[in-house]
Parts: structure tokens; sequence; C-alpha cells
């Protein structure tokens, strides 16, 4: 996975490189089944959008159903989580459809990357309303400068936002960090950095 600058994020991290590799995205989608095939789930989660790229074929492994966690305003009858932060800025917040889960039920929440934790926790708040528990977090990335870092480096600190909403308790596990991924992508002539901002 090659990063490459994208709206001043000097190493942005795209899934797209091992998408367009079926034999690599398989043992990705195994490699979650497996870690989650012993464990009580009801229900597999997927975060607005890429978790439902990797959410679906992980859910269909486990003979799991799987849930859209959307962008707030995105579907109907459906409860709200508050504005969160992430590493883009501020974000309006997340929504689940009020019917998706029974309460009781016990939730594998899947993204592609990790960072600062606001999506995600924007996620668990949308499980909890619906009187469900989060069993954990899974993502292909996982960006662990972020976690807890020293006061001094005015980086957003995962575990203190966890703690302060309450969801200390729910673990976040990643496939791979950024410690790992060195590899910078050769950008084609012409390379423009012309996306929308996440």
């Amino acid at each position: 996975m090659p990063y490459f600058p994208f709206k001043g994020i000097p190493r942005f991290y795209d899934i797209g490189g091992f998408l367009s590799r079926p034999s690599m995205f398989q043992r990705i989608v195994d490699i979650f089944v497996s870690r989650y095939s012993t464990l009580e789930i009801d229900a597999v989660a997927g975060m607005d959008a890429r978790g439902f790229v990797l959410g679906p074929p992980i859910a269909l492994g486990l003979n799991k159903k799987f849930i859209m966690i959307r962008k707030k305003g995105k579907m109907p009858n459906c409860v709200s989580s508050g504005e969160y932060e992430c590493e883009y800025g501020k974000r309006g917040g997340m929504c689940i459809q009020k019917h998706a889960l029974s309460p009781g039920e016990r939730v594998l929440i899947i993204d592609d990357l990790v960072a600062t934790g606001g999506t995600l926790s924007a996620g668990i708040q949308c499980v909890k309303l619906l009187g469900c528990t989060v069993v954990e977090c899974a993502c292909v990335v996982e960006l662990k400068m972020f976690i807890d870092p020293p006061p001094e480096s005015g980086m957003p600190n995962r575990t203190k936002l966890f703690e302060g909403q309450g969801m200390g308790d729910v673990k976040v596990w990643g496939l791979i960090s950024e410690d790992v991924l060195v590899n910078e992508a050769k950008l084609p002539e012409g390379y423009v950095d012309d996306g929308e901002e996440h």
C-alpha cells in the first residue's frame, strides 16, 4: 500500500492498491474472518464508505448480517451520533437505521483505516444508541501515532477520546500500521491532487 500526498496529508493511504489484486483482497478478508470466527458476533457494521467495500465479504465469511453506518442524512429512519473530529476536521455525525440491530446484539465495526478515532467513535455511538455492544473495531491500517501521543505533540489522542466518551472498553485492531507502510507512491507525470476532502 504505497502512500501519496493528498489534501495536505503527506502520507495518505488508499486501499485501492489491494482491491485491484483479487488474491491479496481475498487474503485480507480471510485474515479478518479467521480472527473473528470464534468471537460471539451477531453483525458486521461497515463505516461509510470504505467499510462498505470491506465489510460485506467479511460478513459473508462469518455468515453474519451486514449493516451500514452512514454519513448523517443519507438514510431514513435513523439515530445519529453527535458531531465528531477526524484528521480532516469536524464532521456532522454518522447514522444507523433504527431497525438495523436488535438490543443486545454484538457488533464488529469495520473500516479501512483508523487514525484519530473520530469516525469510529461516531460509529460506536450509533451502535450503542440501539442498545448493542461493540465487540471490537477492526481496520486494515492503524495509525498508531494517534493511540496515546505525548501531550506536547499537540496530536489528537484516540485513547483519551474514547475514554472521554465512555467507550474506553472498545478495542481497536489494525492489520498493519504506518511503521511498515514505507513505500512512497511513484506519482505519474501530470498527477493532480484534485480529489475532494474526505
